[in-house]
């Protein structure tokens, strides 16, 4: 039955929802996953029987897995680091890789289960075997992930994983790895920190594409994918959008070129409660950044910012959201 499911979504007879479909907060769920935490991962049936037993509906037994996931799992730097290396040096040698990925997936979940750490292939499979065992379909999408801090070009191999899952007949999205927490760089080496995020949790899939393109574009679960190029040439999107359902859409590009005193204006759609009011723009970077209101209009769920640069030169130009960034653009002003 669900070979037939996902065969039928592929050809685009799909249905896809995002988290606002569901009328429900997620405390039970969430509470039982506080409830297990550090529980065994030696026996995954009984693991995935504590968290849902007591759930009346897939989206909270599916909610108290990922939570759980998200919750208890070590995001292991090191070994994405050597998975990139290993990948890039196979990449010519299509067999080669194929090999080395078969081999290499039973280590990951060998050590996720006796260290509680893995990569972002681990946290995917982790959530698909939990969420199988529930009686859930899910799967797990490769692609390309892109952050603040990973530039990706069009020579760029695949470097990220994640989950889809059909609820109630609609397919959702979402990110165990980037929900869990944050790799933090110091002098000596990368270390995880815990932090949990929900904005990756049942995304919209209009958002969720700025920063994954998964390598089968039907898995964007959007009519129009975008193409790698414009995943590339879109505009650095933050997690902070994410928490606010704050969607960039227009201009598409982050590199922009404008003329001095020319008007340059920014689409975002935003939720009906949201106020426009609280949307800013921030110049530079770090403490010398400086912020500047720009003139906003409202239209529906849509709001507009228009701001006139009066100095040519080169800007980073970032728009806040509540004082978060959530999205960047890098403008050339030139004088005439």
């Amino acid at each position: 039955m669900r070979f037939v499911a996902v065969i039928l979504f592929l050809v685009g007879t799909f249905s896809f929802g995002q988290r606002s479909d569901f009328n429900i907060e997620f405390n039970q769920a969430d509470s039982i996953a506080l409830k297990y935490k550090d529980a065994s991962l030696n026996n995954l049936p009984v693991l995935v029987h504590n968290l849902t037993t007591g759930l009346n509906t897939e989206a909270e037994k599916f909610r108290s897995i990922y939570t759980w996931v998200c919750s208890n799992i070590e995001n292991d730097y090191g070994a994405y680091q050597k998975t990139v290396k290993k990948r890039k040096k196979l990449l010519a040698n299509p067999k080669a890789l194929t090999e080395w990925n078969n081999s290499f997936t039973p280590k990951v979940f060998e050590k996720l289960l006796k260290q509680r750490k893995t990569a972002c292939t681990g946290y995917a499979f982790l959530i698909r075997e939990l969420a199988t065992l529930a009686d859930i379909n899910c799967q797990i999408i490769n692609g390309y992930g892109r952050t603040p801090t990973l530039i990706l070009d069009k020579n760029s191999i695949p470097n990220h994983s994640w989950n889809s899952v059909e609820l109630n007949g609609k397919w959702y999205l979402c990110d165990p790895t980037w929900s869990a927490g944050r790799i933090i760089l110091e002098e000596d080496g990368p270390r995880f920190k815990p932090d949990y995020f929900d904005g990756y949790f049942l995304a919209d899939p209009v958002i969720f594409a700025k920063n994954h393109l998964p390598l089968k574009r039907e898995w964007c679960l959007l009519e129009e994918p975008p193409t790698f190029q414009q995943f590339l040439e879109g505009p650095v999107v933050y997690k902070n959008a994410f928490a606010s359902n704050i969607i960039p859409i227009a201009p598409s590009k982050m590199n922009l070129k404008v003329t001095k005193n020319e008007k340059l204006s920014f689409l975002f759609s935003v939720p009906e409660t949201y106020n426009c009011e609280n949307l800013t723009i921030k110049l530079g970077n770090g403490p010398n950044g400086k912020l500047y209101e720009p003139s906003l209009t409202r239209e529906q769920n849509l709001c507009r910012l228009e701001y006139s640069f009066e100095k040519s030169g080169l800007f980073d130009m970032h728009i806040l959201a509540d004082e978060s960034i959530i999205a960047t653009y890098v403008v050339k002003v030139k004088r005439k």
